[in-house]
């Protein structure tokens, strides 16, 4: 297994004592890439052997040998190891690097560049003409044939086509005078104007504010495009897997080096621009919860991206020896891009639990369904308390509703579309959401809140409770006779009534967020409220905001409703001015409490 053979060994190669010993190397310095599930499969052999479990490494040799000619079941020694077995990411290198590839030159930047680089000294130079004390015909017809030259071969900024600019005035009137003619009188004044307007904005060619201007307009124009430290960048990324994330960005988005100024001609120390740093930052590797913390799991619809890493990475969690909890997570990371190979289907195939290799292993894994119920309390706490005013996003529901599943928990989640569009009748998983919600939250401030009868909505069940729910969300919403499958205000009552799927996580799986229910509603009224809230947004951020204060002792509530009080004296009038009557009505829900 030496890395720097040039042949792959063979199966039975791998299986020497040389073979093991250079497996067992891979594992402990992880440095080992696999491209498909079945490349992890002679690491697995390796670790059993080393655990003394000769037999069961022995039985699945015998089921990969009929496959051995046609399968890969070695891993690729790799230069760098693999990453640890709880980091997620938000894009793969590959995706970074396709990102940076297609930053091209952007026309606005080389417009700016050429107004800076170009007609910005061409005008300097025709105001220094027109202030100078004595006409000078010879200085200025070289000046115009300059213009022409300098037109015809810089077309990118228009700006001097303008003949209203000051520019321009200073162009013809000059046009004029090298022609012998005085100019006209509405053009001699327009001629006074510019200079003085020219003069007045940028200083006396010559002069120190002048001057200081256009050293701070040649440093600008002279630091690299854009698109040419993307070029670089993307060159620091090469060496990396375009498969995995990145441990480290730092080095890959540091200023440019003297070694790479002498082969590029970039300026040495030039800063990366933010946006291609951006680019690279969001294929760092590391725990879910340092990417929270630094922001970069920006909403809960990428939460919901990176949930089946995420799965990947709890259920490696299950091992107890570290080599193998690596082995784990890196053989569900290689699931993507793969082939079959024989002796199981597609469906087997998403389950990793089911290949040979993961199986012989698992008498070494946690409990299995521990593992799924551990998993599903980390994703839901980390979506409500990273998110507090926004609601789960379908992709995280439907994740979350999986792991129900690897759970054994007869959780309804309710995943959009939440009603048959041909019958009409509410998705049974929904109507359970809705149940759930009303045994959580009758009698509190949710429900006095939304005038809504959860002891009525307890009573729905099977296909008439169904028909009865869609009907009762579309006299909601106002609109008798609308459908739960299309409409958006009935789907928004749907939304309301069942708080789409926040009991569900509540009561069926148990989450409990570390900032407390009184944080998340401090944090959804930040939500409700803050700049960048729509008016849909904001709306589903005060749902939020009453679900969270639900599940708040009286003290709790009291204490959120003065801290309340105390923000929303310091919003902006029109922000204020909107949620004037929903506040009024949530201190009203509240003073009701029996």
């Amino acid at each position: 297994m030496d890395k720097n053979a040039g042949q792959q060994p063979t199966f039975d190669q791998c299986l020497t004592d040389e073979g093991l010993a250079g497996l067992w190397s891979l594992l402990d310095s992880r440095r080992y890439e696999l491209r498909a599930p079945e490349e992890a499969a002679l690491l697995y052999v390796a670790w059993l052997v080393r655990a003394g479990e000769n037999d069961a490494a022995a039985g699945l040799v015998e089921e990969l040998r009929p496959f051995a000619d046609t399968v890969r079941f070695a891993p690729h020694p790799a230069a760098r190891p693999v990453p640890d077995a709880d980091a997620v990411h938000v894009r793969t290198v590959g995706e970074a690097a396709r990102t940076l590839a297609r930053r091209a030159p952007r026309p606005g930047i080389a417009a700016q560049h050429e107004a800076l680089t170009v007609w910005r000294p061409f005008e300097d130079e025709l105001l220094d003409h027109w202030l100078r004390a004595e006409a000078d015909h010879e200085r200025g017809a070289a000046l115009l044939a300059r213009y022409r030259h300098l037109a015809a071969t810089h077309t990118r900024c228009t700006e001097h086509l303008d003949p209203t600019s000051n520019p321009a005035v200073l162009r013809r009137a000059l046009e004029e005078a090298v022609a012998g003619r005085e100019p006209s009188p509405r053009l001699a004044g327009l001629l006074r104007h510019a200079l003085a307007s020219m003069v007045a904005g940028r200083g006396r060619p010559g002069s120190a504010e002048h001057t200081r201007l256009r050293r701070a307009q040649a440093r600008q124009a002279g630091g690299p495009a854009h698109h040419d430290l993307a070029a670089l960048v993307l060159r620091r990324l090469a060496p990396f897997d375009v498969s995995r994330g990145l441990e480290d960005v730092g080095p890959l988005i540091g200023p440019v080096t003297d070694e790479e100024a002498a082969e590029s001609g970039l300026p040495a120390g030039t800063v990366v621009p933010a946006p291609v740093r951006a680019t690279v930052t969001a294929a760092r590797s590391a725990p879910l919860d340092t990417l929270l913390e630094r922001g970069q799991i920006p909403s809960a619809e990428v939460l919901g991206e990176v949930a089946q890493q995420l799965v990947a990475a709890h259920t490696a969690r299950g091992y107890a020896d570290p080599s193998l909890r690596t082995l784990i997570a890196a053989t569900y990371r290689a699931r993507r891009n793969h082939r079959y190979p024989l002796w199981w289907t597609p469906e087997q195939h998403a389950r990793i639990t089911e290949l040979p290799w993961v199986r012989a292993v698992a008498p070494w894994a946690a409990d299995p369904v521990e593992q799924a119920r551990s998993t599903l309390r980390t994703l839901g706490e980390a979506c409500v308390q990273a998110f507090p005013g926004t609601g789960l996003p379908n992709l995280l529901v439907r994740q979350l509703s999986g792991l129900a599943r690897l759970a054994e928990l007869p959780v309804p989640f309710a995943a959009e579309p939440l009603a048959d569009p041909y019958s009409g009748l509410a998705t049974p998983d929904l109507l359970e959401a809705a149940r759930t919600a009303a045994d959580l939250l009758r009698g509190t401030v949710y429900e006095r809140y939304y005038g809504i009868d959860y002891a009525a909505v307890r009573k729905l069940t099977g296909s008439q409770g169904r028909h009865a729910f869609a009907q009762l969300c579309a006299e909601r919403a106002g609109r008798p006779g609308h459908p739960l499958a299309s409409d958006p205000a009935v789907i928004e009552q749907a939304r309301t009534l069942s708080t789409f799927n926040l009991a569900t996580l509540v009561v069926h799986v148990g989450i409990a967020p570390r900032a407390g229910w009184d944080g998340l509603a401090r944090g959804a009224f930040a939500a409700a409220t803050g700049r960048a809230a729509t008016a849909r947004g904001s709306a589903g951020a005060w749902r939020q905001l009453l679900f969270h204060l639900a599940l708040c002792d009286a003290d709790e509530q009291a204490r959120v409703l003065a801290w309340i009080d105390a923000r929303a004296a310091r919003l902006p009038a029109r922000t204020a001015a909107r949620i004037a009557v929903p506040l009024a009505d949530l201190r009203l829900a509240v003073a009701l409490a029996p």
